[in-house]
């Protein structure tokens, strides 16, 4: 028989370090510090409370950013995370095309602090079913199956997503460099030859 305190010293080790992590990824879902904090505390009560369901070994994280999410749905109408999608081969296209046309010049411009407070600021303007994708790829480091798992959806569709948020990701930041003088399009439209 397992003590009390046996139980909870497991769950603060196992559970309690990913606290900064979910709080991230409840930002992310939320936009909201307030929600997001509530969020996070309502996914760790419940964490809590499901602990003996907890398979130890298994990866904990993804366990909590699985709660966390439903819990934000729940407090959600399904309808808000139903968005149209364009089709694939277009946006293939558009990507390589913008890719090409932009290159990757823009990489070393992105450890600027203000470059990065866009690019979070980008992230968090994405349409919720791209965004959770992407900050738990991208952010998180989570797996296509990781995620698969967390969002209750076939690892080719967390596929699609990631890829369609990383192109709206794209334009937006370029459009971004763009306006601020980073990118080489904008400098060579204003130097005269």
């Amino acid at each position: 028989m397992t003590d009390a305190r046996d139980v909870s010293g497991l769950f603060e080790e196992e559970a309690m370090r990913w606290l900064p992590d979910v709080m991230r990824f409840a930002l992310a879902l939320t936009r909201d510090r307030s929600e997001a904090e509530d969020l996070v505390q309502d996914t760790f009560v419940a964490a809590q409370r499901a602990w003996h369901q907890f398979q130890r070994g298994t990866d904990a994280r993804a366990w909590l950013f699985t709660i966390a999410r439903h819990r934000f749905y729940r407090l959600h109408e399904r309808a808000d995370r139903q968005v149209a999608t364009d089709s694939p081969e277009l946006e293939s296209l558009a990507a390589a095309a913008h890719t090409m046309e932009h290159g990757s010049t823009l990489a070393e411009q992105f450890e600027r602090q203000e470059l990065r407070e866009a690019v979070r600021r980008t992230m968090y303007a994405l349409p919720s079913v791209y965004r959770e994708v992407a900050i738990l790829v991208d952010w998180h480091d989570q797996s296509y199956e990781a995620v698969a798992g967390i969002l209750g959806i076939p690892v080719g569709t967390v596929r699609s997503r990631l890829f369609r948020a990383r192109r709206l990701l794209q334009q937006a930041l370029t459009a971004y460099a763009e306006d601020a003088g980073l990118s080489p399009r904008a400098t060579r439209g204003g130097a005269q030859t």
